[in-house]
């Protein structure tokens, strides 16, 4: 029997309208040069926040109005794409095509107020809430179960509290063996970690201090190393994962000189980190040695407007080759090209998105 031919994917760029009365998930067709063609527009069967943000303890300037990374994610396998509605407190799935169209397949509520980040493995889902000002912004993360046709059903049971009551989420994800579940807390500078039982439910969470003040952005690389971004330091630190969910600092805090280091995910060959800094309008290039610790290369405007743009939200091609940021003061999506030795040469500024010029959020990349 001849093997099955490998579908033929498009690649592709999707990010978030975050508007209160109908959110969207915004398709762009990406180029064999990396650049972005607005594709179409895909309702999410919920609604967002609009410029309001879901905690008074960020800034209430609409730039980051869900506080969080991954607030819009793939799997891995890219047939699925995942989204919050922070305004409705549901989640929604839909099925991606081979040339990227979207499908709407579930919309189910979030199991709490507010959700702001999803984390994918598998056929388990894990989201967090932030909580609300009727619930003192208590906070909590549910776990679902993916189903065949991109279908979510609610794991039995699977709904926990962070650190303390009114811990505020910023990411949730998990690592690459799918046994361990990590949430950063804003407000506590806390990295909440929970272990993966059989049935998709969770023991603890094991409560570590982070290395810098306001833990944001996550990523496992990997050999299970974690980078985390930290909006209070302005750093970057990476970490160890032992499988008792205690957290070993490589790298603590390395400094990069922006404000508001939110957000990073690494180079595919993960020999580089990038960070976006929303305050500076810059992403920092980060070398990522063998040894797993840190150390700053450069930093590069988002766009030509210098610090007047506000990144946020950051994404690398599957391929490996070009670099995504969400301007969230803009409404706008800078492309980058990575360069063999980590560097970023800019090659568009998608302006025509159809993304509102506040309160768009989340960025996924295939």
């Amino acid at each position: 029997m001849p093997k099955a031919k490998k579908k033929q994917l498009v690649g592709m760029v999707y990010s978030m309208t975050n508007e209160a009365v109908n959110n969207q998930v915004i398709a762009f067709r990406r180029g064999i040069n990396g650049k972005l063609t607005r594709m179409k527009a895909y309702p999410t069967g919920g609604g967002g926040t609009g410029t309001t943000e879901v905690s008074p303890a960020t800034p209430q300037d609409g730039v980051d109005p869900l506080a969080s990374q991954d607030s819009l994610v793939l799997s891995k396998d890219t047939d699925f794409l995942f989204a919050v509605n922070a305004g409705t407190n549901s989640i929604s799935s839909f099925r991606v095509a081979a040339s990227g169209a979207l499908s709407l397949a579930d919309v189910e509520p979030s199991g709490g107020y507010q959700p702001n980040s999803l984390a994918v493995f598998g056929n388990r889902l894990y989201v967090s809430n932030v909580g609300n000002e009727a619930n003192n912004y208590a906070s909590n993360i549910s776990g679902f179960r993916l189903e065949r046709d991109g279908r979510l059903t609610p794991i039995p049971g699977a709904i926990y509290t962070l650190s303390t009551a009114n811990a505020q989420p910023a990411n949730v994800v998990i690592n690459s063996d799918g046994r361990l579940l990590v949430v950063s807390e804003l407000t506590t500078n806390r990295l909440s970690v929970f272990r993966f039982k059989s049935d998709g439910t969770l023991s603890g969470p094991i409560i570590n201090e982070s290395a810098g003040a306001g833990p944001f952005g996550m990523y496992f690389l990997s050999g299970g190393v974690l980078l985390v971004s930290e909006a209070g330091s302005n750093a970057l630190s990476s970490y160890t994962a032992a499988a008792n969910g205690s957290l070993a600092t490589v790298s603590a805090s390395i400094p990069n000189g922006q404000l508001a280091t939110c957000w990073v995910v690494p180079a595919r060959n993960e020999r580089y980190a990038f960070t976006s800094n929303a305050g500076s309008g810059t992403i920092t290039i980060y070398r990522i040695n063998n040894d797993k610790t840190l150390e700053v290369m450069e930093n590069v405007y988002s766009t030509a407007e210098g610090s007047a743009a506000n990144p946020i939200d950051i994404g690398v091609s599957r391929d490996g080759r070009y670099f995504y940021a969400l301007n969230g003061n803009k409404g706008s999506i800078s492309v980058f090209r990575i360069e063999r030795d980590g560097h970023l040469t800019r090659v568009q500024v998608l302006r025509d998105s159809m993304l509102p010029v506040l309160g768009s959020q989340g960025i996924a990349v295939r």
